[in-house]
């Protein structure tokens, strides 16, 4: 099937097992998000050198570095067929490979991991890299995502505005809409959430844009700082990671940060991504989601992937 974790279809496993939150509300240990974000080398990744033995953090609760040489750990899995195991990885023999074969049609390779005990903060890191050149215009999910009961069932549910009682998601991937920006785009959070725009989801922008129509600006809050965007190199490996914090139902205390390489490129806040204490982390994955290719083959490499309720930071060799 030509559809995935944004596109609809599914190829692969079935379905496997493995409060509300707010800056201020400790729910265990591992679920106080800062105010100020820690960087770098300040994560649970700085005291397991090499990820080795990751998972013996009581923060961390999956670790995959694909030195098995298959997706055994995740529940899903969309277009097997263009599934890989590449060698070398970041910092193993082996790493997540992703291809588009070149088409018009849209196709979404990918994996996801259910989660449970469902969350209402989750931090996501791991490390990628785009094959160049690559040349991918307008609709592309190519990073990460985290959801609360966006798949209706085992099919994602795009087109389908989130209302605060039936689901949220947020991704973290690159944005090119023209021929005249730098592959492969900028990073931006695209976000379903109850007050988005269209019947698809919204792009955050570290510089406080949000798309569709950059004119009308969104309130991320007073402590909001606007940064510069940020594309990252096309045949490099970098580090990756996202932090989402569900908000208090009845309160504008959600939060999404995204780092890259251990530097924290935005913060925004003030957000409402549920009105329901039910809606709650239950789903995140790792995609490669291109809406037409006409331009050639594309590939794109996952490796070292850690999913918490803390900062990870940059793996430590």
């Amino acid at each position: 099937m030509t559809g995935g974790p944004d596109g609809g279809g599914t190829d692969g496993n079935p379905p496997g097992d493995s409060s509300p939150g707010s800056d201020a509300v400790m729910m265990g240990a591992c679920e106080v998000v800062p105010m100020i974000l820690p960087e770098g080398d300040n994560g649970i990744a700085a005291k397991h050198p090499g990820d080795a033995n990751i998972t013996s953090d009581p923060c961390v609760f999956f670790f995959d570095d694909f030195e098995a040489g298959n997706v055994m750990k995740w529940d899903n899995s969309y277009q097997n067929n263009l599934i890989a195991f590449s060698s070398p990885g970041y910092a193993g023999q082996k790493a997540l490979e992703f291809t588009i074969p070149q088409m018009n049609a849209e196709l979404s390779d990918g994996v996801d991991k259910i989660v449970k005990p469902e969350r209402n903060v989750m931090f996501l890191r791991y490390y990628a890299k785009f094959m160049g050149p690559y040349d991918v215009v307008g609709s592309s999910h190519n990073g990460a995502s985290i959801s609360a009961h966006y798949f209706n069932g085992n099919m994602a549910t795009p087109g389908v505005p989130a209302d605060g009682t039936n689901k949220w998601l947020v991704n973290y991937e690159d944005w090119r809409g023209d021929t005249m920006t730098p592959s492969p785009g900028p990073l931006n959070v695209y976000v379903y959430w109850p007050e988005q725009r269209t019947n698809y989801g919204d792009h955050f922008f570290p510089n406080g844009d949000v798309l569709p129509n950059t004119s009308i600006k969104d309130d991320f809050g007073p402590n909001f700082v606007a940064r510069p965007n940020v594309t990252p190199p096309l045949d490099t490996w970098n580090c990756y990671e996202y932090m989402v914090l569900a908000n208090t139902p009845g309160q504008r205390d959600g939060r999404i940060a995204f780092w890259l390489d251990g530097k924290l490129l935005a913060d925004f806040g003030n957000l409402r991504f549920r009105d329901i204490a039910s809606l709650t982390i239950d789903r995140f994955g790792l995609s490669f989601h291109i809406g037409s290719n006409p331009n050639g083959q594309q590939k794109k490499w996952y490796d070292n992937v850690v999913a918490a309720t803390a900062y990870i930071g940059p793996l430590k060799k």
